[in-house]
């Protein structure tokens, strides 16, 4: 099973059950204060999602590790290239 199809999957789970709370199809009787935070609660995950989202991506780009061997071989390389090329004329 793809993480796309795990993630569908656990999102149907999570609405279907969120569904049958809030329509009151498995009979059981919520205080009023659950039925308001079952209401909104949709919107909290979404914005919790966002908020782990964007962590990761500020820890991720935080955390970059620099390929200094990649790098220094990049940089030979585009000498070359630029030898090469000005061998056949071109100026830079």
């Amino acid at each position: 099973m793809t993480k796309l199809a795990q993630w569908l999957w656990g999102l149907a789970l999570l609405g279907s059950t969120w569904a049958a709370l809030t329509m009151g199809a498995l009979g059981l009787e919520l205080p009023s204060s659950c039925r308001e935070v079952l209401w909104s609660l949709p919107a909290y995950l979404l914005v919790s999602a966002g908020c782990y989202a964007l962590g990761t991506v500020g820890y991720r780009v935080a955390t970059f590790h620099d390929c200094e061997d990649a790098a220094r071989e990049l940089q030979s390389q585009i000498q070359e290239a630029r030898a090469d090329l000005a061998r056949r004329g071109m100026r830079f």
